[in-house]
This record gives C-alpha cells, structure tokens and sequence, in this order.
C-alpha cells in the first residue's frame, strides 16, 4: 500500500507540473518512466491529463498490469485505436483547437512520434523531457533506501572478488566473479541507461593499458572489450603485478542502481600513479566538502577542474585528448544516467533527496586508469555516503 502511495503521489506531481507549464496532458511512454509513476513495467503508454484521473493504455501483459500499476489500467488493442481511446476519454481536451501534450523526445522513436501525430493530428506536441527527469532526480526516503542495498551488495561482491584477484587472472574473469556474486544477492542483470545507443553491463573492470582505450561510452573509462561489437569494458587481458586495475562497477536492486569505482593493483603502483590516485581522493574530498543544498551543480565540476590544472594533471582528468569526457559526477537511480549532472550548463542547486555518483579519475593513455568514485545522497545539511566500500589503492599481495 506505501508503494502505491508513493507512485499516486507522483502522478499528482506530474499533474502540477503539467499545470504550471501550461500543457493539457503528458504521454508518458518510456518503460522506466511508466514504471517510475505507475509501479509496473509492463508495454504500453501511461496518459496523464493535467487534470482528471492518469490511465495506463497496455499491450501486454494486461493483467499483470492489473495487479501492479497504481492507476486504471485499460487495454490498448493495435497502436492505431490510441488516438480514439484518448478522445473518448478526454473529449473536452481533445476537442481544444490545439491542445498541448507533451511527452518524452530524448528517448521517444521518430517513428512512434509521427503515428502519435498521425492519430491525433489537431495536438500540439511539445518536449517534456527535462520535466520528467527533473521530478526524478529528487528520491523518496524509499528510492534511496533501494540504492543503499545496492551498494551493500556491491561492497560483498568486491571484497570477495579482491580476495580472489590474482596475477595470471583475465579481466573478463574478475568481472565475471563480481557479477556472479552479485547476481546471487539479487542484482537485476541490468544497469538501464537513458542516453540513446548507450549501454552498459555491471561496469568497466579493466587493467593495464585496456583501461585507457578510448570508446564510445560517455565515461572517463571505456575498456578496450571483447571485440569491436562489445568495445566496452573487460577483456581478455591477463592482469600482472605492478599496474593499475580500475574496477568500476554498479549493482541493480529492485530497479535502483549504486556506481563505484575503486583502484586495486597485485603489489604496487609506480609513484606516479600512486600521486595521481591520492590527486582524485583529494578532489574528492573538496566536493564533498560542498556537497549539500544549494551548492550549484556546474560549480563542482569547475572546482574540478581547477584541482587537476593545479596538480599539472589537466590533460589527463576524466579521459584524455579528444576523449575527455565534461563531467565529474551525474545523478543515479533507476538510471545510470540521471539529473542533475555535474558539469557546464547544469544551474540546478542540490536538493535533499538528490543522489549522485563522482568519479575523478586520471587516464594514461599506455600505463591505466586511477580513480575512485562514491554515490552520495544529499541530506538537508550535507549528504550520506551511500557507498560502503573501503577507499585507498586496494593492494594486493603477489602470492608468489
């Protein structure tokens, strides 16, 4: 029942919202979007009238959407009979001269967005994508408590895997430990992402000079992959002594996903590395240092900035070259890729209830990755570390 609860409340969110920019409706159409209002994920399409009660339009599975979803659940039949089943419902609206429906267009098909105005050709369509990811970027005490057990999982599978990480051990192998853990405790075998042709597994476990590869991944840390048709993450490389292993990794709970990233390496690193480590630790610690309300999002990401020019570090902060990526941090919940982003252009002022991942990290192109990363949830006067596992270069004895 506080479930449902909770998603009813953000329908009546999404229906002020609705009001206060002037739109008639939001069609809602995204699975995670549609999950987050209504609690079920099933196909279909979630209308929401500014005023008057949402509907979820399904195509299967109707009844399982039944006993989920917290609002009327109607079937929807073919695509084509949508705009007819709109009008019934809302005849007053859909009889507007130009009513104004807005709906998500990061992630809507051209496609399916030119048979929507096909069947309902009097609407003025309109964007509401930054709409929806903002009433998402702030988290219910039950949200955070869900990212919380994720990040209880990924601190047992790490621990177990460093226990196990030895030289001669593939990179494809540490990460096939860590997901079997993980899995076992109730990881959902997806890291859902937002950003269109982005994808990602349980994250970039990599050493070496895999690590530095540059992909198409918008990360600092790509991984070189199993082969151009995977050209993310682990590979076959054999891990040896002496060199940088970055394990970047997330687990999914019930939906909500944690992002970590800590620095293991079987003996030691070159002083070096060991500077640049301690470098990302320290830009670490001067954000979270203002991590907590009012703080401006991009004004992180330039003090950043600032702190690895500082160090002579700048060409290598968050990628290197051209494949430097213009963030320190993003938003995280049933998406990897959500508000706010620590970066330029992002004015939003923290918010209790938001919850982001920072990850400084220095990329040598040849030699590695250092870095470390932690998923915060802003509090009413600083933040709670979400992340449980230990910090510092994770150093592995040689057993020989």
């Amino acid at each position: 029942m506080k479930a449902v609860q909770e998603h009813k409340s953000r329908l009546a969110r999404l229906q002020r919202a609705l009001r206060a920019n002037g739109w008639d409706g939001y069609l809602v159409t995204q699975n995670v979007d549609i999950y987050y209002f209504t609690g079920s994920m099933q196909n279909g399409y979630l209308w929401v009238p500014a005023e008057g009660e949402p509907v979820f339009y399904v195509r299967r599975s109707v009844v399982r959407a039944k006993e989920e979803a917290a609002c009327e659940v109607e079937e929807l039949g073919s695509f084509r009979g949508l705009g007819e089943k709109l009008k019934q419902r809302n005849p007053e609206l859909l009889g507007k001269e130009t009513p104004r429906i807005a709906a998500e267009w990061d992630v809507l098909p051209v496609q399916t967005w030119i048979r929507l105005k096909e069947l309902v050709p009097q609407v003025q369509w309109e964007d509401g994508s930054h709409l929806v990811r903002e009433l998402r970027m702030v988290k219910s005490p039950g949200e955070i408590a869900k990212i919380r057990e994720s990040a209880r999982v990924i601190d047992l599978a790490f621990e177990e895997a460093v226990s196990r990480l030895r030289p001669g051990m593939t990179d494809l192998e540490l990460v096939a430990l860590i997901e079997s853990i993980v899995r076992t405790h109730g990881h959902t075998g997806l890291m859902r992402m937002r950003g269109y042709n982005q994808e990602i597994v349980t994250g970039v476990v990599a050493s070496g000079e895999d690590a530095a590869v540059p992909t198409y991944f918008d990360g600092p840390v790509g991984g070189r992959g199993l082969s151009p048709a995977s050209p993310q993450g682990a590979g076959r490389r054999i891990i040896r002594d002496n060199e940088p292993i970055v394990i970047d990794i997330g687990c999914c709970i019930d939906g909500y996903v944690i992002d970590q990233t800590r620095t293991a390496v079987v003996g030691t690193l070159p002083d070096h590395l060991v500077r640049a480590y301690r470098i990302t630790e320290h830009i670490l610690r001067e954000t979270e240092a203002r991590l907590k309300p009012g703080t401006v999002c991009e004004d992180l990401y330039a003090r950043s900035l600032e702190l690895a020019a500082e160090a002579g570090l700048a060409d290598h902060f968050m990628g290197y070259g051209q494949d430097r990526v213009k963030f320190l941090g993003h938003g995280i919940g049933l998406e990897v890729d959500e508000y706010p982003v620590l970066a330029r252009g992002f004015r939003y002022p923290l918010e209790p209830g938001m919850v982001i991942a920072i990850e400084p990290k220095f990329v040598f192109p040849g030699e590695g990755v250092v870095g470390i990363e932690n998923t915060y949830a802003i509090t009413e006067d600083g933040f709670e570390k979400l992340t449980r596992t230990r910090e510092g270069i994770i150093a592995v004895p040689n057993p020989a």
